[in-house]
């Protein structure tokens, strides 16, 4: 990531963009102009991205509901990788992390591609991150706000107008 005051996170191998980076100007990158001014900036562009994961489809909501693995039990003795988009407040991987291990596997470890960085949430640290990044909300490359924003090629920072304009 050229440009980018970043370091490697010897212990995770992942990538950590300092709080105070501004992020990549729009002006470089080519995205659906129904969404002009509503970012901040490019924080992940695509290509970097590719390079770290496959992407997979996700959804926040507020509260946390586990769908279709109600029966875990074949993973009793074995080991689990659990792979997340991005981990914000833990709330999430804490409830996962509970309901699995009920189902006795011989290991639990955690990846995620993003890792917010977020005071008191260092009891769910995953054990492998792609990219450690500020605590803003960041949407594109499947992560959306209310549906939006899943299009976008690269990880960027909604703006405040862009929350405002597609607030449910």
């Amino acid at each position: 990531m050229a440009d980018v005051v970043v370091q490697s996170d010897r212990k995770s191998g992942g990538i950590v963009i300092d709080d105070d980076w501004p992020g990549y100007s729009l002006d470089l990158f080519s995205y659906p102009a129904h969404y002009s001014g509503d970012l901040d900036c490019v924080v992940i562009p695509h290509g970097v991205i590719m390079d770290r994961t496959e992407p997979q489809n996700d959804q926040s909501t507020e509260d946390v509901h586990i769908v279709g693995a109600e029966d875990l039990s074949f993973l009793a003795g074995k080991n689990v990788l659990i792979v997340e988009a991005i981990v914000g407040t833990g709330k999430t991987m804490k409830t996962l992390l509970k309901h699995v291990e009920a189902f006795g596997p011989k290991m639990i470890k955690v990846a995620g591609l993003l890792v917010k960085r977020v005071p008191h949430n260092s009891a769910c640290l995953p054990d492998y991150v792609g990219f450690e990044i500020p605590d803003q909300f960041v949407v594109g490359y499947a992560l959306d706000y209310n549906e939006y924003f899943r299009d976008l090629n690269h990880i960027c920072v909604i703006s405040e107008s862009g929350k405002t304009k597609y607030k449910i």
